[in-house]
């Protein structure tokens, strides 16, 4: 969403270091919130320049990640950020909501679902169970509200931005796991990470 409001690609390039930055302070700890390993083809949608996908492939030896993002954002990112010395990380240029999706083991989705209204996340995820292979899951990475929604400041702060400047929110647990029951995923595990952003983990 940010990166189709920059003019060029040179505020492109600012943007996502911006961006990428999060992951360098916490992305192990989104990755490490669950034992992932089982979970050896990834596909990380809206993985823009590969922050996460490294401490996928850092924790995980036996992974290999597939960025999937809009063509020009693939391409901002071999460019600038994924060396080809990285090989076990790969691309997909595409609209995750009009093109095909690749299968895979799991699926992460992180800081994307807060852009979009609630049809819109039923959607994607719902296109994600899918292709999905049996016994595969979908990792969401998003600051969580809590379910009496009285906490904490930061997700309900970074929901009100989402509201301005989106047509999406932050959501509680629960919200979260109607869309990924009505989407079809049996199960759901929360990790709440203590840190800006939590994870959850659906079931195929």
């Amino acid at each position: 969403m940010f990166l189709q409001m920059t003019r060029s690609e040179e505020e492109m390039i600012k943007v996502t270091h911006f961006l990428n930055a999060f992951w360098s302070v916490c992305g192990r700890d989104m990755i490490s919130a669950f034992d992932l390993s089982p979970f050896t083809v990834i596909c990380d949608l809206g993985g823009g320049a590969g922050g996460l996908a490294r401490e996928c492939i850092s924790l995980y030896p036996n992974s290999t990640v597939t960025i999937y993002d809009l063509p020009k954002v693939v391409q901002l990112a071999k460019e600038h950020f994924v060396t080809p010395e990285e090989s076990r990380i790969t691309f997909h240029g595409g609209d995750f909501f009009t093109d095909p999706i690749p299968e895979a083991d799991l699926y992460i989705v992180a800081r994307v679902l807060h852009d979009w209204a609630d049809d819109k996340c039923l959607e994607l995820l719902s296109k994600i169970h899918k292709v999905c292979k049996p016994g595969g899951g979908v990792l969401l990475v998003e600051s969580l509200v809590d379910d009496d929604k009285t906490g904490p400041l930061d997700a309900l702060l970074l929901s009100v931005i989402m509201l301005v400047q989106t047509e999406g929110k932050e959501r509680t647990p629960s919200e979260f796991r109607k869309l990924l029951t009505a989407a079809g995923f049996r199960e759901m595990q929360v990790k709440k990470t203590g840190k800006l952003y939590d994870v959850i983990l659906g079931r195929k």
